[in-house]
């Protein structure tokens, strides 16, 4: 869950009146540390699983569109990944993946 800032809103009642300050209302925030990470996910067509992290190494497995996926260890642009479907183990390219993000206000 997010919170929410509170922002001080400035009114006056007539020329004469000094302003007074209102405080908004902040919505109850959670602890986004303890939170898990957020998956990365394919933005492509279709994205290779290599046994190394280059382009010359051999492919041993695809993923496709959507798919999401939790990353181990990075090197450079390569990610070191486990497919869960089919439990295939390598380094994709990060050129065609995101990662969502979560945004905690405290």
């Amino acid at each position: 869950m997010l919170g929410a800032l509170a922002v001080p809103v400035l009114s006056a009642t007539g020329a004469s009146a000094a302003p007074v300050a209102t405080v908004a209302t902040a919505l109850p925030t959670s602890n986004c540390p303890s939170l898990r990470p957020l998956p990365y996910e394919v933005r492509t067509k279709a994205l290779t699983i290599r046994s190394k992290a280059t382009t010359k190494s051999t492919a041993v497995g695809e993923l496709y569109r959507s798919h999401k996926f939790t990353v181990y260890k990075k090197s450079g642009n390569w990610l070191y990944i486990t497919d869960r479907t089919t439990g295939a183990k390598g380094w994709v390219s990060g050129t065609y993946v995101y990662r969502y993000v979560r945004m905690c206000l405290s």
